[in-house]
């Protein structure tokens, strides 16, 4: 018998609520199924499944609020069995009628769909008719539970980390000119973004560089075996989430925009995968679009360092022996003092600005 816990989705999470099954007793399931949705007060994140064989028993219903590690359900290994004396228990479900994203967004918000009055056919509860009563409670709730749970995480992040911080202004002269005529020859929706190329100059800079690339736990050091590179995304209803864009070294470039893009677009909609918001190794913040100059982050612990993207802006340049303005952009690290010093820091910022300088090796 495999119990299926709820793992810790973001190092900011000690509970969530079981928002959805999206599978029942005697359902097959494979690594990297998604079987329930939970909500983690930054997002409402699918939960997948990591091991392989056959629903047996639900033990958390919809609505309920448990700590990580709690067993939501059992399962058969492949080839076992059912217990003879034991029958699968079945998640109850209310009998009253409401369309399935009327479900879910109740169960997100608390709402008991048997006192909710319904305007969809046969007196069902519709998402309009849950939206309408959300609107009447108080709208900052959701916002000041994720204010507390970033607060809690940074505040984790500041007093067990001994940060160090290091910058360097990078010239964009050539990645500029380079993406300028790459996007000439693709479709408006095929475009590349600066951005896309900053995930991959940080996630093909750690190959040399593993001590940024990893998480610090039990007293030691777990260098990861890929660069899954967490982006920070800021939420429309405030409050941000860092989910990763996995092996993003080793994507080319045009995929690396798309899936950026993606991850963008469901974080906003409150659509992730566990694996996004649990798999991060290094994090990227990118604040140039709201006129940043440079921005020093804070480490998301179990992570050990975080690099940052300021506003690209002309600044003046000696090039050839003469200044002339350029396209440039300040790049900071902040890493763990506990894993590499200021030597290595320096060299990883080093090399991600001479990948930045050689767009088209991306």
């Amino acid at each position: 018998m495999i119990e299926f816990k709820l793992p810790a989705l973001g190092a900011d999470m000690d509970q969530g609520t079981l928002l959805e099954w999206r599978v029942k007793p005697g359902d097959p399931v494979k690594r990297g199924d998604v079987v329930a949705l939970v909500d983690t007060t930054k997002a409402a994140v699918d939960v997948e499944i990591w091991e392989a064989g056959t629903i047996f028993e639900i033990l958390v219903q919809p609505g309920e609020k448990i700590p990580v590690g709690t067993v939501l359900a059992t399962l058969l290994s492949p080839g076992e069995n059912r217990p003879a004396a034991v029958a699968p228990a079945i998640a109850s479900v209310s009998h009253r009628q409401a369309s399935p994203a009327a479900r879910r967004r109740a169960a997100e918000l608390k709402i008991d769909l048997d006192g909710l009055a319904g305007t969809g056919p046969g007196g069902a509860v519709t998402l309009a008719d849950v939206d309408k009563l959300a609107q009447a409670s108080a709208p900052q709730a959701r916002g000041a539970l994720m204010r507390v749970a970033i607060a809690a995480a940074m505040s984790r992040s500041k007093r067990e980390i001994p940060h160090y911080y290091l910058a360097e202004t990078m010239p964009l002269e050539r990645a500029v000119a380079w993406l300028s005529k790459e996007n000439e020859r693709r479709p408006v929706t095929g475009r590349i973004l600066m951005a896309a190329l900053f995930v991959k100059a940080v996630a093909r800079a750690v190959r040399n560089y593993p001590e940024m690339n990893g998480h610090y736990r039990d007293g030691g050091f777990e260098p990861a075996t890929a660069a899954h590179v967490g982006v920070a995304i800021s939420l429309r209803g405030g409050g941000l989430v860092a989910p990763a864009l996995r092996d993003a070294g080793d994507k080319p470039l045009a995929q690396v925009m798309h899936e950026l893009g993606d991850l963008v677009a469901r974080a906003r909609a409150g659509s992730l995968r566990s694996s996004e918001v649990s798999d991060p190794s290094i994090t990227v913040t990118n604040l140039g679009d709201q006129g940043v100059d440079s921005v020093f982050g804070v480490i998301y612990p179990p992570q050990v360092a975080l690099v940052g993207f300021g506003r690209i802006s002309e600044r003046p340049w000696s090039v050839d022996g003469a200044v002339k303005p350029i396209s440039a952009v300040t790049a900071s690290l902040a890493a763990d003092h506990r894993v590499s010093d200021g030597h290595r820091g320096a060299a990883f910022l080093a090399a991600i600005r001479d990948l930045l300088m050689r767009p088209e090796d991306l």
